[in-house]
C-alpha cells in the first residue's frame, strides 16, 4: 500500500515514456536524465521532473517547501459525498497530517499485523486451490488482483464479494488517458469523478451505520474517530481501499515477473535466495509507484534550478532507486543487496502507512505459491504495461503441483 498522492490524478506520461516498450522499461531514460538533466522542466506537462536520489529524498522530507496538498494545484472542492474526499493523509501537511494518520497508525504496525498472518495464509490458500485445479492461469487476474482486494476489504469490514466493483473503482481512480486528446482526457476525468462519487456515497452509508462503535474493523474505527470530520472519514475509507490493493497487486506481479526473468524462482522456493531480501530488491528494481508529485510553496532552488512557488514537481522514485551514487551496480537485480535504502514506499512523514502490510502480503503470497507448486512458468513473451501504475496487464502462468 503506497501512501502517496501518486495513487490519484495520474496524467499523461512524459513523451519519452509513451510507448508500451518504454513504459515497461523506462530505466534507460531515467539514466539519461540523471546524467544530463537531473532537474528538468517539461513544458508540455508543466512540471519539474526530478531524477536523482538525493534530490527526490530532499523534496519528500521538506514538506514546508514542497507540499503534498494538491489543492494548491487545482481546486478540488465539491459539495458531493465523493468530492474532495481524497484530500486525506496523503495530501496533507503537519499538523493535519498527524491527525489524519495517527488514529490508525497502530493498526498497521508489524506487531499488530502478526496476529492476522493465519488469516492471510488462509485467503492465499483459497485462491491457490482454484489455480491448482486449472494448472494454467493469469497471475494478475486470478491471484495478484483478488488477494490484496480481499485482504483490505476484510480489514475495512466490507463485503469481499463486491471485490470486482472495488477493483473497477480503483482502476478508474488511477487511470490515465490512452491518447493525449481533449476527448480522452475528459473521458478519464469523468469516469474518475463518477467512481469517486460512488465510493463516497458507499462509504458514507457504512460509516453512518457503524457510529455505535460495535466492531473492530477499520470503518468502525474511522466512524468513531472524533478527530475526523465526515468528509475526512469517507476519504480515509476510499484511500485505504484504493491504496491497499492496487500497489500490492503490482508488487506481487512485478516480483514473479522479475524472478522468472532472472531465473531465480526455484532458488526463492528452496531458500537459496532469501525471499524477504528478494522482495525488497523487487521494490527497488521495479517499484510499483514510479513517480509522485509535490507542489512548491515558495520560490526555491533544487540542484541549481530555480523553482517558483506553485510549480508542480514530479519525483521519479523509479529513477532514484537506480541512482548509481546510492546503489552499487543499480541496473542489476541483486536480491542479496545490503543495505538496500530504496524509497519505493517514500520517506519522511509520508512514508507508506501500509508498507508492513504490503511486505507481509507479498511474503505470504509468494511463500504459499511456491510451496504449493514445484514448477511455475510465466510467459514473458508478450508483456503489456498498465496504463496507470507500474505493472503488467496480465501474466500467463503454468504450474505443476508439488507431489
Amino acid at each position: 500500500m503506497q501512501s502517496s498522492d501518486s495513487v490519484v490524478g495520474i496524467g499523461q506520461p512524459p513523451e519519452a515514456l509513451q510507448s508500451d516498450e518504454r513504459q515497461l522499461d523506462p530505466f534507460e531514460w531515467y539514466a539519461e536524465m540523471r546524467r544530463d538533466a537531473p532537474v528538468h522542466y517539461d513544458e508540455q506537462r508543466q512540471t519539474w521532473d526530478v531524477f536523482r536520489y538525493d534530490d527526490v529524498e530532499r523534496v519528500l522530507r521538506d514538506h514546508d517547501t514542497f507540499t503534498a496538498n494538491r489543492s494548491l494545484e487545482e481546486d478540488a472542492a465539491s459539495d458531493s459525498d465523493g468530492g474532495s474526499v481524497l484530500q486525506t493523509m496523503i495530501s496533507s501537511d503537519p499538523p493535519d497530517h498527524g491527525r489524519l494518520r495517527g488514529f490508525v497508525t497502530e493498526r498497521f504496525q508489524p506487531g499488530a499485523l502478526r496476529d492476522y498472518r493465519p488469516r492471510l495464509e488462509e485467503l492465499t490458500d483459497q485462491l491457490l486451490d482454484d489455480i491448482e485445479t486449472d494448472g494454467e492461469f493469469d497471475f494478475v487476474e486470478e491471484f495478484a488482483v483478488p488477494l490484496p482486494v480481499t485482504v483490505i476489504a476484510e480489514l475495512l469490514g466490507i463485503p469481499t464479494e463486491r471485490r470486482d466493483q472495488f477493483k473497477e473503482w480503483s482502476d478508474a481512480l488511477v487511470a490515465r488517458p490512452t491518447e493525449n486528446t481533449p476527448a480522452a482526457i475528459e473521458r478519464v476525468e469523468r469516469e474518475r469523478q463518477t467512481a469517486q462519487e460512488e465510493m463516497g456515497r458507499y462509504f458514507a452509508t457504512l460509516l453512518a451505520d457503524r457510529q455505535d462503535g460495535d466492531g473492530d474493523d477499520l470503518i468502525t474505527l474511522a466512524a468513531t474517530a472524533d478527530e475526523l470530520d465526515r468528509q475526512e472519514k469517507v476519504g480515509f475509507c476510499i484511500l485505504l481501499l484504493l491504496a491497499g490493493n492496487i500497489t500490492t497487486t503490482n508488487l506481487l506481479t512485478n516480483a514473479i515477473w522479475t524472478f522468472e526473468e532472472q531465473g531465480i524462482t526455484d532458488a526463492v522456493r528452496t531458500g537459496d535466495v532469501d525471499r524477504t531480501d528478494a522482495i525488497q530488491e523487487v521494490l527497488r528494481y521495479r517499484s510499483p509507484i514510479q513517480s509522485l508529485k509535490r507542489i512548491a510553496t515558495t520560490d526555491t532552488e533544487l540542484n541549481g534550478r530555480q523553482i517558483a512557488a506553485g510549480d508542480v514537481v514530479t519525483l521519479w522514485l523509479g529513477s532514484a532507486n537506480r541512482d548509481p551514487d546510492v546503489f552499487d551496480d543499480p541496473e542489476a537485480f541483486r536480491p542479496e543487496r545490503s543495505p538496500n535504502p530504496h524509497i519505493a514506499f517514500g520517506t519522511g512523514i509520508h512514508y507508506c502507512l501500509g508498507a508492513p502490510l504490503a511486505r507481509l502480503e507479498a511474503d505470504i503470497a509468494i511463500e504459499r505459491l511456491l510451496s504449493r507448486f514445484d514448477r511455475l512458468d510465466a510467459d514473458l513473451s508478450d508483456l503489456q504495461p498498465l496504463t496507470s501504475l507500474y505493472g503488467l496487464r496480465d501474466l500467463p502462468c503454468r504450474v505443476s503441483p508439488t507431489q
